[in-house]
């Protein structure tokens, strides 16, 4: 790797500026408490790109739009693959106003900052706008960012049908959002993405910047437990088949295999539905949703494993049917050290603590990963929050990270990769 970065004359980002975009773009589908409602694909949606779209325009950004509705900004200078970030604008039903908007707006600040400056880079500088990274409305999560690189086809996303019953490529349709750009996407020269951490670690060690050095391994999973609807008040206990019962005790087994396994394992039951739901009513069924993560993919295989053993065991004890369904499957993604040791070395010349991490979030970023050298930049997280209303991180923080995304895209511009 060869790079010419060192020799430039640092610049800051417009803070102010920054905030203000923010500020903005979190009116679109505002809610109480100060988050936001943007599901993907969504009115609400469409108005958050719209406007983003509208400040693109007023850069002087090339925008295409492809067939999944991927909004790409190019600054088109210099010469070669663009030097990318971006992140997304949807966000889950009871969102924050940071998770993956701060990313995309600084990026329009990096280059906006450039552009007033006079500095040219080598290369293109875009800023992406990834369709449904969220997953709560469209599964899998990440959804645009992997039809982007080349892990879903463009038909596959279009046949998608959401919680509400809509159909992917109708809603794209529909809220003008149906580009005509195929996918996989045009491969970047290198991708770097800046986001909140979403989590406590950095707050908790006083620390501004993360380095991150990769994203854990994610395997969502729907179960489905099929027993004997009967009445409550006269049925034995000794000769029900309760769904509900073996729906709790799956609970406890994944928490319990977390803490046995330590390290970065976690196992989480976000989602449980009975049927009939009623009070006096031993269920007929449970569906739950278990979602597994770890950065090890043997470890994360491992516990999968444990986990259907328990399901057969567990129904054969309760005298219930058991069946499992993966709704997504992500292995573990390692970072480039290059880029990652760039963040570093970048946010330490700032004056900023620094700790590499893994993220224990799924980001657009693990999707890139697979086209170019890539990694991504946090800041703090207060309490730890995101997707919560009350998700916050400090301006100055903010500020710092975006900072150093522009050093890094900077430095990315004047960087040959062997």
């Amino acid at each position: 790797m060869r790079s010419a970065g060192s020799t430039q004359t640092q610049l800051s980002i417009n803070g102010s500026r920054l905030m203000q975009r923010i500020a903005t773009l979190a009116e679109i589908g505002a809610i109480d408490g100060g988050g936001c409602n943007r599901l993907a694909l969504t009115d609400a949606d469409r108005d958050g790109r719209n406007l983003v779209r509208e400040w693109m325009i007023e850069l002087g950004l090339q925008i295409a739009v492809d067939a999944v509705g991927n909004i790409i900004g190019t600054w088109q200078v210099g010469s070669g693959a663009a030097v990318m970030t971006g992140s997304h604008i949807d966000t889950v039903r009871t969102g924050g106003k940071y998770d993956g908007n701060y990313g995309v707006l600084a990026g329009l600040e990096v280059i906006q900052t450039l552009q007033d400056a006079g500095v040219t880079p080598s290369r293109p500088l875009a800023v992406g706008i990834f369709t449904d990274e969220e997953g709560a409305r469209f599964a899998p999560d990440m959804l645009g960012s992997l039809v982007y690189a080349g892990g879903m086809s463009t038909e596959a996303a279009h046949d998608v049908i959401g919680i509400d019953g809509a159909r992917l490529g109708d809603e794209l349709e529909r809220i003008g959002y149906l580009g005509s750009v195929p996918c996989p996407g045009i491969a970047p020269h290198a991708f770097v993405e800046l986001h909140i951490e979403q989590g406590p670690l950095l707050e908790v060690n006083g620390v501004r910047i993360g380095a991150v050095t990769g994203v854990q391994g994610i395997s969502w999973q729907e179960v489905t437990i099929h027993g004997q609807s009967n009445h409550a008040g006269t049925t034995p206990m000794h000769l029900r088949r309760d769904p509900a019962y073996a729906a709790a005790a799956l609970t406890v087994f994944v928490r319990e295999l977390s803490a046995r396994y330590g390290g970065h394992q976690v196992c989480t039951v976000g989602k449980i539905d009975l049927h009939p739901n009623l009070t006096n009513v031993v269920p007929s069924r449970a569906v739950l949703t278990l979602d597994v993560r770890n950065t090890d993919e043997a470890i994360l295989q491992r516990a999968e494993g444990e986990i259907a053993d328990y399901c057969d065991v567990l129904a054969q004890r309760e005298q219930v049917s058991i069946t499992r369904r993966s709704l997504a499957r992500f292995e573990p993604v390692v970072f480039d050290e290059r880029v990652v040791a760039m963040v570093e070395r970048l946010a330490i010349a700032r004056g900023n603590s620094v700790q590499r991490m893994p993220s224990g979030a799924g980001h657009d970023a693990q999707m890139i990963a697979r086209m170019c050298p890539t990694a991504m930049i946090f800041v703090p997280s207060h309490k730890g929050l995101s997707h919560n209303v009350a998700e916050h991180t400090d301006a100055v923080d903010l500020i710092a990270g975006a900072d150093v995304l522009l050093d890094t895209m900077r430095e990315l511009s004047e960087t040959t990769f062997a």
